[in-house]
């Protein structure tokens, strides 16, 4: 059985089933998912959707990764990522 991936910044990221988006990003090894609208880097903080630290973009829709469960073959891209802008 393949493990389930979903995409973040191109790279797939495999998950459990049941896991969340920051769950499975936290357990790729990646502490930080981009910036926010504010220019801020965004996290795993809370875990309970409280302080929208983890916001990241889930096929274009702004979410919380702390609350959204992954999915096969979604594609998940920073809040506001200015770094790959030119």
């Amino acid at each position: 059985m393949t493990a389930s991936t979903f995409l973040f910044r191109g790279a797939a990221v495999p998950f459990r089933p049941g896991e969340t988006i920051a769950a499975a990003l936290t357990a790729a090894g990646l502490r930080t998912f981009g910036l926010d609208p504010a220019g801020r880097e965004t996290r795993y903080f809370c875990g309970i959707g409280a302080c929208q630290a983890c916001l990241v973009r889930v096929d274009g829709v702004l979410v919380e990764a702390c609350l959204t469960p992954a999915r096969a073959d979604g594609r998940v891209e920073p809040a506001e990522d200015r770094h790959d802008r030119s």
